[in-house]
C-alpha cells in the first residue's frame, strides 16, 4: 500500500507539471516546443564574433624611463590582495603600479626602460593603422603592439587627441586583420554588444553585455555609448562590437567607486572616432572650431520664466572678450538655440557642433533674447591646440627651477586649460623631481591644493611653499587625467 502511496503521488505530480508546462507555453506562443525554441534564441552566441573579430585586436604595451622612487597614478585601483597575489605568479602586469624585477635580476636603474602600462586596441586596415585611447600611449617612449599569432610590433604614435581620448599608431606591416566600422546611428537601447581588450594585461578576454543608453554627456566634444559590459583597467582602447562584428565604439571609462568594474561603462562612438582618427593621419592633430562663450543648461523652470517654452539650447554664462562671439554681438544670458541650421537642444551639443566647424567658416547663429529670436553671424575660430610634449622635452621658453626642497616646478594654467579640466584653480607641474617624484608627481599632473590650501597660480603656489615647514611632509591635492588624489610629499627622504 505504502509503495503505492508513492507510485500515485509520482503519477499526480508528473501530471501536473506536465498540465502546468502546457499551459504556460499556450498561454504564450500556443505551444510548448516553440515556447523552447524562443528562448533559445533570445540568448546570444558570441563565439562565431570572437573568431571573426579577435584576431583583429591588439594588446598595446607601453614603456617609459624609470625613475627613482616612482609611484602609482594617483587613482589607482586598489586590486585585492588575493587577485594581486595571482597576477604576481602568473607574470600578469599590474596597471598602475611599478612592475618588480624578475627574480635574479637587478632592480631597474634610472634611464632604464620600464613597462608603464598595458592597454587594448583593434587594426583598422591591413596595411598597420591602430586606434586606441589617448590615454594608454601619453608619455610612452615605445609602444609595443601584440597580435593575437603573437607576432610583436613596436608601433609610431602617428598622432593623440586627448580632448577625445582617441590615438592612432602605426605598425609597418601588411596584409594585418583589420576590423569593420559600423553604423552606430543604427545601435539601440537593449542591443547586446561586446568587448575584446586586454583587462589587468589578460589579452584577447571577451565579456559582453548590452547598450544601457546613447549620448550620454560625460564630456565636452564626445557624447558617449553606456553599456553594462564588463571593462577594466587594460581594456581602454579595445573596441565594441556589434552582433554583426562591426565596430561601434572604442571602450574608453568605467563609473567606479574602487578603480574596478561596477555595471557601468562608456565608449566612444566610432564615427566620432573615425573623424578624429582621420585628421590624425592626415594632419598628425585634430583642428577644431571655437566661438569664445562659456555656457550652462538651461532648466525648465528658466524657458518657461523667459518665454522659451521649452529648456533647449545653451544658456551663454560669459563671452570672451575679443572672440569671435564678443565680435558677433552675443551677449551673456542669450540662449543659443541654433547653429549653422542644426538645433541645440541641450547645451552639451553646441561645443561639439561648433568644434566639428572648419575655422575661418562664416556661420549663422540663432540666439533667444529677451523674449525674442534673432539671427548672428559668427566667423568660427581654431580652438588652441592642447600643450603637450613628449617624455624629456622641454618647452621653448625655459622652465622655472624646482621649488626648494620638494623638487617641483609649477607653471598657471591656461583658460583653455581651465576648461577643458573644468577646474577654477590649479598650476600644472613641469617638473617632479627628488622628493616630488617619490611621492609619485609627474609632468603635467594638476596641483589644486597644498596643505589644505587651494592654489590659484604659480606665484601664489611658490609663496605657499615657502612658508612651509621643511622639516614636515607636505599634503598635495592632484590632478591626473580625470582622478583626483592626496599625495605626501616628505622632503629630505
Amino acid at each position: 500500500m505504502q509503495a503505492q502511496l508513492i507510485s500515485t503521488r509520482r503519477s499526480i505530480g508528473a501530471r501536473a507539471v506536465l498540465a502546468l508546462l502546457l499551459t504556460l507555453g499556450m498561454a504564450t506562443t500556443g505551444a510548448l516546443v516553440p515556447q523552447a525554441v524562443q528562448a533559445q534564441q533570445v540568448l546570444p552566441d558570441f563565439s562565431e564574433l570572437a573568431e571573426r573579430v579577435g584576431p583583429a585586436v591588439v594588446n598595446i604595451r607601453t614603456t617609459e624611463r624609470a625613475r627613482a622612487g616612482r609611484g602609482g597614478a594617483p587613482g589607482s585601483p586598489e586590486i585585492d590582495e588575493d587577485l594581486l597575489e595571482f597576477f604576481r605568479r602568473f607574470g600578469v602586469p599590474i596597471p598602475g603600479q611599478p612592475q618588480p624585477p624578475r627574480r635574479g635580476q637587478p632592480p631597474q636603474q634610472d634611464g632604464e626602460p620600464t613597462q608603464r602600462g598595458v592597454g587594448s586596441g583593434f587594426i583598422l586596415s591591413a596595411d598597420g593603422y591602430v586606434m586606441t585611447n589617448a590615454h594608454v600611449v601619453e608619455g610612452a617612449e615605445d609602444v609595443i603592439v601584440t597580435l593575437t599569432d603573437r607576432r610583436e610590433f613596436k608601433a609610431k604614435i602617428i598622432g593623440a587627441d586627448k580632448r577625445t581620448d582617441v590615438a592612432l599608431v602605426k605598425l609597418e606591416a601588411s596584409g594585418l586583420p583589420f576590423v569593420r566600422i559600423g553604423d552606430v546611428g543604427k545601435l539601440k537601447v537593449g542591443e547586446w554588444v561586446i568587448a575584446i581588450g586586454s583587462p589587468f594585461g589578460l589579452d584577447n578576454t571577451v565579456t559582453a553585455g548590452i547598450v544601457s543608453a546613447k549620448a550620454r554627456d560625460t564630456g565636452d566634444f564626445l557624447p558617449f555609448i553606456q553599456t553594462d559590459v564588463a571593462i577594466n583597467p587594460g581594456n581602454s582602447g579595445g573596441p565594441l562590437i556589434n552582433m554583426r562584428g562591426e565596430v561601434v565604439g572604442i571602450n574608453s571609462q568605467i563609473y567606479s567607486r574602487s578603480g574596478g568594474f561596477m555595471g557601468i561603462s562608456f565608449a566612444i562612438p566610432i564615427d566620432e572616432a573615425t573623424r578624429v582618427a582621420e585628421q590624425l593621419r592626415t594632419g598628425g592633430k585634430v583642428v577644431r572650431g571655437r566661438i569664445g562663450v562659456q555656457i550652462a543648461p538651461v532648466t525648465k523652470e528658466v524657458a518657461e520664466s523667459i518665454g522659451l517654452g521649452k529648456p533647449i539650447g545653451a544658456l551663454v554664462a560669459n563671452v570672451e572678450a575679443g572672440t569671435p562671439a564678443e565680435k558677433a554681438g552675443v551677449e551673456p544670458g542669450d540662449i543659443i538655440t541654433k547653429f549653422d541650421g542644426r538645433t541645440i537642444e541641450k547645451s552639451g551639443e553646441l561645443p561639439r557642433v561648433v568644434a566639428n566647424t572648419k575655422p575661418g567658416t562664416k556661420s549663422t547663429m540663432q540666439v533667444f533674447r529677451r523674449g525674442n529670436y534673432r539671427d548672428l553671424q559668427v566667423s568660427v575660430a581654431e580652438l588652441e591646440a592642447e600643450q603637450t610634449r613628449r617624455p624629456g622635452e622641454r618647452s621653448e621658453s625655459k622652465p622655472p627651477a624646482p621649488v626648494g626642497s620638494l623638487g617641483l616646478a609649477v607653471s598657471d594654467l591656461t583658460d583653455a586649460q581651465k576648461r577643458e579640466l573644468k577646474v577654477k584653480n590649479g598650476v600644472r607641474v613641469d617638473t617632479a623631481e627628488g622628493a616630488a617624484a617619490r611621492a609619485g608627481l609627474r609632468e603635467n599632473d594638476v596641483i589644486l591644493s597644498v596643505n589644505n590650501t587651494e592654489v590659484a597660480n604659480a606665484k601664489q603656489f611658490e609663496s605657499v611653499v615657502a612658508k612651509l615647514d621643511k622639516a614636515k611632509p607636505v599634503t598635495m591635492l592632484v590632478r591626473r587625467g580625470e582622478l583626483v588624489s592626496y599625495l605626501v610629499i616628505r622632503p629630505g627622504r
